[in-house]
């Protein structure tokens, strides 16, 4: 027995964290010993790619050397028990994927893929590391399929109309710091149930019923997804 009801999951760094992912705002303000300046903005593209490239390939080894948590793997148990999940992330790793969700939509951009710095559409698979001088079909330099800080998110529309849609609402390991995509709790229906899980959650003004968990995305999202588990089951979800 499934729910017919659309739960939206929105997450961010801290549902990654406790995988090991580093996050790119820790208390340093520094991310892997780089300032973001120097690493996710255009104008760190044009100023030196190199770094770039090299930063993101890093990244992008990391994913190598870790696992989806109890988080994530939660998160993907929801598709047994609802017709409609759509998760709406933050994270450019590809944990989500790898637990084993199938709808989810990238916000910021995929370390797993690279694009076209001339065609944003154009975008390719990047398992492994890239290089100056690796090039898109269209001849142009590949660069990281990364919304950059100051780009445009170009999947902001197609997240807007799916939460839009929500009748569930989780929002896992996220400061709703960054805009726009913090911008989207702002955007359900007033009815709409809001539960947010992390250990330090942000102070939000809402209409919603909202219940805070204030545990991170492994400790705190398992027990949750037991107890919704638990009221379909009984009907009343």
């Amino acid at each position: 027995m499934k729910s017919q009801k659309k739960v939206v999951v929105f997450t961010g760094a801290g549902m990654s964290a406790d995988s090991g992912v580093s996050t790119f705002r820790d208390a340093d303000g520094l991310w892997e010993q780089h300032r973001i300046e120097d690493v996710c903005t255009p104008e760190a593209w044009v100023r030196n790619p190199q770094l770039v490239l090299d930063f993101y390939n890093a990244r992008r080894a990391q994913l190598d050397t870790v696992e989806p948590n109890a988080g994530h793997r939660a998160v993907a148990e929801l598709e047994q028990w609802f017709e409609q999940i759509v998760v709406v992330t933050q994270n450019v790793d590809d944990l989500h994927e790898r637990a084993g969700s199938k709808h989810i939509i990238h916000l910021h951009g995929e370390l797993r893929k690279a694009r076209s710095e001339r065609n944003p559409n154009l975008i390719v698979p990047a398992p492994g590391p890239t290089h100056l001088g690796d090039k898109a079909p269209d001849g142009a330099q590949l660069r990281p399929h990364i919304v950059f800080f100051g780009e445009a998110v170009p999947e902001y529309e197609r997240a807007l109309a799916e939460v839009r849609d929500a009748d569930l609402f989780l929002v896992i390991g996220t400061s709703l710091a960054v805009y726009p995509a913090a911008g989207l709790i702002y955007q359900l229906r007033a009815d709409v149930p809001v539960w947010l899980i992390d250990p330090k959650p942000a102070r939000v003004t809402i209409p919603n019923p909202l219940t805070v968990v204030a545990q991170g995305a492994a400790q705190g999202v398992p027990p949750l997804v037991k107890q919704l588990a638990e009221e379909v089951q009984q009907g009343k979800l």
